[in-house]
């Protein structure tokens, strides 16, 4: 059964997005801020999708931590289910992606209208350059930045280097780092198109205050993300073993 639901989701995704964006590519001529609506408008019908056909529900925690505007939010990464939530949680994200997405038919020119921040990961020193350079441009219009400390898709329970962006970003801009922690990839597992019915949890922890120098902050924001993950995914296999 959970195979039949996966494919149909996978298929009513796939309909509805070349649906939406054949709609979408008139209206690129439109203000940025007209346009956000479709993306928005997209990212919703998607939820519903995987409510409905999968049986996905949504809880989000420590409400009371969620920026409003100018921020870094540094948020674990574990499927593509991430690239739509912080379209519903906060009010203008910007998220920061590897440049080779901005190469996809449709999504590229749609990310570029929305402004996002696109990087090359093997940059090294120049990357960085331009990353905190685009950061300020879109801090300085009241946005937040989403960014994955990781760099990549990781699944539950495993661990990666933090890449030196999340760092770049904190000590150049003066302002506090959000962290994030999820378990969507017990639901929607990278690379898979199968999707399982559960409680997708995403987690905001108390902020990090700027003014850490760069080995402090790195430690303290990879020490609070990786307990709290490490909780949290514990806490969702204790649930999984009580309803077995």
């Amino acid at each position: 059964m959970s195979t039949v639901r996966s494919a149909l989701c996978t298929m009513c995704f796939y309909v509805w997005s070349i649906f939406l964006a054949l709609v979408m590519f008139p209206m690129l001529l439109l203000p940025r801020p007209a346009f956000r609506y479709f993306v928005q408008l997209w990212s919703e019908g998607n939820f519903l999708l995987f409510r409905f056909i999968i049986g996905i529900r949504v809880e989000v925690r420590g409400r009371q931590y969620i920026p409003v505007g100018s921020a870094i939010v540094a948020s674990k990464h574990q499927s593509e289910w991430e690239t739509l939530i912080f379209l519903r949680l906060l009010r203008d994200p910007v998220y920061i992606m590897k440049k080779e997405l901005g190469y996809i038919p449709g999504y590229g020119q749609f990310a570029r209208k929305m402004k996002m921040i696109f990087i090359d990961r093997s940059g090294y020193a120049k990357t960085l350059r331009k990353l905190v350079q685009d950061a300020r441009k879109a801090t300085a219009t009241g946005r937040a930045l989403v960014i994955f400390p990781e760099g990549t898709r990781v699944e539950p329970g495993k661990k990666l280097p933090y890449r030196p962006g999340i760092a770049a970003l904190y000590g150049a801009l003066d302002m506090p780092v959000t962290p994030v922690v999820l378990n969507s990839g017990l639901c929607w597992p990278k690379q898979s198109f199968r999707k399982y019915a559960g409680t997708i949890t995403i987690r905001f922890l108390e902020p990090i205050e700027p003014g850490l120098t760069r080995r402090e902050f790195m430690t303290r924001l990879e020490g609070v993300m990786e307990k709290a993950a490490d909780e949290l995914m514990a806490e969702s296999a204790e649930h999984q073993q009580n309803i077995s």
